[in-house]
């Protein structure tokens, strides 16, 4: 039989991505829409935040929230969003914009997304995705020899550090219980003994590690906190301590989770020490580097990470200080056995007759099904900025932080928590001597900033005390925009309390 020919578009061509002559100027057309309102934003757009309050911006979206039966213009829609959704937009690429792990996109990663969106490949099985299967494999065997794992590691891309510390503490619950007591969870459930499992973690860790456990049936009372000492680190004696006191006490630590750059601090816990004492104990080491794995790529600090290759599994997340669009994250694991704990097969997706060919279905390997093809964010951006760049902006804010933090002391108002910061995150609080509720004090500088759009900074607790922080991704950020920000909460603290400013 000879090929059929479309002999007449249909209603529905228009908004489809189309294939032959005279499709690629179509599909730029729109492309070029879109980048030209989004320009028009950027060139308007001279701080952080439009300031707007929660009223203005519910108000201004209520008109473009009104559905039709009947369709619209993309320049007519577009129109509309501008400035109810993508003016009113936190502009996280700007250079006062430092509150969160929260990074500026590089261009490739976000043209990335374009390409991504485009090809819209699922990672599930090598057939929904031919090449994007094995550029994914290839990444994560690039990043597995940055942390130092051999042959046998393995991983996957995730959507964060969330799910890839659920991943660490899944196989650790399973491991644990399949090598103690002969028991497959993922077939009989929990043992009976598993009320008595533990895992430890710093009083600081993020809250996914216990949500996690939680999750896995074990509960929260599962997840003992460990005390950190005067730098925000994980105490090693008290690591000790406790393990022996839940030893004694008949109840069963199988897994230590360390904190490679903490939320608040970006504090690194004692890697190496954490690793000797897992290695003697026969527990399970997951390492969360979900800010602290952009010192893979730096020169001058890459050093913080010794030990990190003795783990049993680690968090990375490339939507921090990899520059990419969210969410893009991966699970790296030391021993790529381990993953058969969560490997199920579906005959219409991965049937074992495409394991014994040979065929690679990522979905083996992934607590997700549909995935995105993330891995070519990665890849173009490795490519196009190269990695030795990528490390210097790394360092970059490292720098800046510093000389944030030096700053700070410097003026007798301030008190800053981690004089010293490990990563690019410095905590800090306003201490006026008039003020009697510095507390209130901190949380009003930090919100009529943001309201005011004049810099978007956080807010965290210390001891039951609100206090102000930077987090430092964003390498265009200098020094200059640093001292700026802190003029301003001087300056704005003075107009709270009443006082004339300078």
């Amino acid at each position: 039989m000879g090929t059929t020919t479309k002999l007449a578009a249909t209603a529905f061509d228009t908004f489809f991505l189309p294939y032959g002559e005279g499709g690629g100027e179509h599909f730029r057309n729109h492309v070029e829409l879109v980048v030209d309102t989004l320009a028009e934003v950027f060139q308007e757009m001279d701080q952080p935040f439009e300031g707007k309050t929660v009223q203005d911006i519910q108000q201004e979206l209520s008109g473009v929230l009104d559905l039709s039966e009947d369709p619209q213009s993309l320049h007519e829609v577009l129109r509309e969003l501008k400035g109810p959704v993508i003016k009113n937009s936190l502009h996280i690429s700007h250079e006062r914009s430092m509150a969160h792990l929260h990074c500026p996109p590089v261009l490739p990663g976000v043209l990335a997304e374009l390409i991504i969106s485009s090809l819209n490949q699922s990672m599930d099985s090598w057939d929904q995705s031919p090449a994007a299967t094995y550029v994914e494999e290839a990444l994560i065997r690039y990043w597995s020899d940055l942390i130092g794992f051999s042959e046998r590691g393995d991983g996957v891309f995730t959507s964060g550090g969330t799910q890839s510390n659920y991943m660490g503490m899944l196989l650790a619950r399973d491991e644990f219980c399949l090598s103690k007591w002969g028991h497959i969870v993922q077939r009989d459930g929990l043992p009976e003994a598993f009320k008595k499992m533990r895992v430890l973690c710093s009083e600081e860790a993020h809250f996914s590690v216990k949500k996690s456990v939680a999750q896995l049936g074990l509960g929260e009372q599962a997840v003992v906190p460990v005390l950190v000492n005067e730098d925000h680190q994980m105490d090693l004696d008290e690591v000790r301590r406790t393990v022996e006191q839940l030893e004694q006490e008949g109840l069963l630590p199988y897994a230590v989770v360390s904190t490679c750059g903490t939320t608040d601090y970006g504090s690194i816990d004692p890697l190496e020490g954490l690793a000797d004492f897992c290695e003697e104990k026969g527990l399970w080491l997951h390492v969360d580097a979900a800010y602290g794995a952009g010192l893979l790529l730096s020169e001058k600090h890459i050093d913080k990470l010794a030990g990190i290759n003795r783990a049993d599994s680690v968090t990375l997340d490339f939507h921090k200080w990899l520059y990419q669009p969210i969410s893009c994250g991966m699970f790296a694991i030391k021993e790529r056995k381990h993953l058969r704990l969560l490997s199920h097969h579906a005959d219409y997706l991965n049937p074992l007759e495409d394991e014994e060919e040979g065929i690679l279905n990522l979905v083996n390997k992934s607590v997700q099904t549909t995935r995105r093809f993330d891995a070519l964010k990665v890849l173009l951006t490795l490519k196009v900025l190269g990695t030795r760049l990528l490390g210097k902006m790394v360092d970059q804010t490292m720098e800046v932080a510093r000389f944030a933090a030096e700053e700070l002391e410097h003026r007798h108002r301030f008190f800053v928590e981690n004089p010293s910061p490990e990563l690019s995150a410095v905590v800090f609080q306003y201490q006026p001597e008039e003020s009697p509720d510095v507390s209130g004090l901190n949380r009003k500088i930090q919100q009529k900033l943001f309201h005011e759009g004049k810099a978007v900074i956080a807010k965290t607790t210390v001891r039951g005390e609100t206090y102000l922080k930077f987090t430092l991704l964003n390498p265009r950020t200098t020094e200059e925009d640093v001292l700026s920000v802190i003029d301003e909460i001087e300056h704005t603290a003075k107009v709270i309390l009443g006082g004339t400013p300078h």
